[in-house]
């Protein structure tokens, strides 16, 4: 069963850091581009990265230069580090198996996101 789950989300003040982290099981991680979403309330889902096996990442051009996303094959882990955030950052992040190199599209399921919300 394919299982990912999400955590590491909470409350933080512009300009300040947090970062996520997604568990899988179930499928052969190396084998997968695994990627980060979100979604604002009220707006569609909007793509934020993507990790190549090789721990190579591509990003959505509102957090380039802010967000890094990076992969350990031996714990089955994606991570993205989130650096000077902002609040049209907040809304639910989850990871996924991509389907591209960039893009929301996925190989379901999704597992349940984790919130962020960036607010004085």
């Amino acid at each position: 069963q394919v299982q990912l789950v999400e955590s590491g989300g909470g409350l933080v003040q512009p300009g300040g850091s947090l970062t996520l982290s997604c568990v899988t099981s179930g499928f052969t991680f190396t084998s997968h581009l695994m990627g980060w979403v979100r979604q604002a309330p009220g707006k569609e889902v909007e793509w934020v990265s993507t990790v190549t096996s090789a721990d190579g990442a591509r990003y959505g051009e509102a957090v380039q230069g802010r967000f890094i996303a990076s992969r350990d094959n031996d714990k089955n882990t994606l991570y993205l580090y989130m650096n000077n955030l902002k609040p049209e950052d907040t809304g639910v992040y989850w990871c996924q198996r991509s389907l591209g190199f960039t893009g929301p599209g996925y190989y379901p399921p999704r597992g349940r996101g984790t919130q962020v919300t960036v607010s004085s």
